[in-house]
């Protein structure tokens, strides 16, 4: 009982975990391996926030990636980025919306010294380097702090923003708005997406747009005149807000009215063949009888 057993350890090994085991060592995994190059010329360094974003589409990150490492003054426009990769326009402005939405791109309209106006796009490597942080006034000791949500504000901040849309601007109506008319121009509006993917509208976009382009229609306009001059010479950069570009062009745009031309007169009265009682010739009259030449003799006589 006094012997100890030489064989057994005099405390408890810890249990190797994980890739420290002996066994596991020199195992090989699957996944992802690099043989990278050390980049000297031509190269960009783009950030993992951008590269690896879980909210960004692929189209969108690769769209991200390109634009920067493009020198400054590059042509960034929708339909060179659309010349340049085989993705279709729609596609490319729905990556740049994301690009914007996350802060990798800045597009804002200015006016040149020609006073043409143009679009300038920005693309930003650190988005959130380029925010700047709002200055918050300090609350008194007194003033109670709480956080307002939508139901206790009245109303939220940023939903009073978001009620406060700017309104559609005013297109022009028919003077005699007939139901054959108003839906012409209905289906005129939502036709117009197949022609340029910009311009898809929403129910209530084309129920204010309707009026004006039956306006169009009443003046003697064709409907694929009115088509070309809603799609002709749009924004390369295309339209954000495609109701409120279509209402400015409408009201902008209406031709005048149609010259007025006398109703034409009424074609005058062809009346029937009629074989005359005294002489049996055909001669037109709307009743049976007699004709001129036997109506004369017969006053004549008399």
């Amino acid at each position: 009982m006094g012997t100890q057993n030489p064989s057994v350890p005099p405390r408890a090994q810890a249990r190797l975990a994980g890739n420290k085991h002996p066994n596991r060592a020199h195992r090989t995994t699957g996944g992802l391996q690099h043989d990278n190059s050390r980049h000297t010329t031509r190269f960009t360094v783009i950030g993992n926030h951008l590269a690896q974003h879980r909210e960004l589409s692929l189209l969108a990150i690769g769209l991200g990636t390109h634009l920067q490492s493009l020198p400054k003054g590059a042509p960034a426009d929708i339909k060179s980025l659309a010349a340049r990769f085989p993705e279709g326009t729609a596609r490319i402005a729905a990556a740049l919306r994301e690009l914007e939405t996350h802060g990798y791109l800045r597009r804002e309209r200015v006016r040149t010294s020609t006073g043409r106006i143009v679009t300038r796009t920005t693309s930003c490597n650190q988005p959130m380097a380029a925010r700047h942080p709002v200055e918050v006034p300090s609350r008194t000791a007194a003033e109670p702090q709480r956080q307002e949500t939508c139901e206790e504000s009245t109303p939220h901040r940023r939903c009073e923003k978001r009620a406060r849309r700017k309104p559609l601007p005013a297109v022009p109506g028919p003077a005699h708005p007939a139901p054959a008319l108003l839906q012409a121009a209905t289906d005129l509006l939502a036709d117009l997406h197949r022609h340029e993917p910009w311009l898809l509208l929403s129910t209530g976009d084309t129920a204010h747009l309707s009026p004006g382009v039956a306006a169009w229609l009443e003046r003697d306009v064709p409907p694929a005149a009115v088509r070309r001059a809603l799609t002709i010479d749009l924004p390369p950069e295309g339209v954000r807000r495609p109701a409120a570009f279509l209402a400015h062009r409408l009201a902008d745009q209406l031709p005048p009215p149609p010259p007025f031309r006398a109703p034409a007169a009424p074609p005058p009265v062809r009346h029937p063949l009629q074989n005359c009682d005294g002489c049996d010739h055909a001669f037109r009259a709307p009743h049976p009888g007699r004709c001129r030449a036997c109506r004369t003799d017969i006053q004549e006589a008399a």
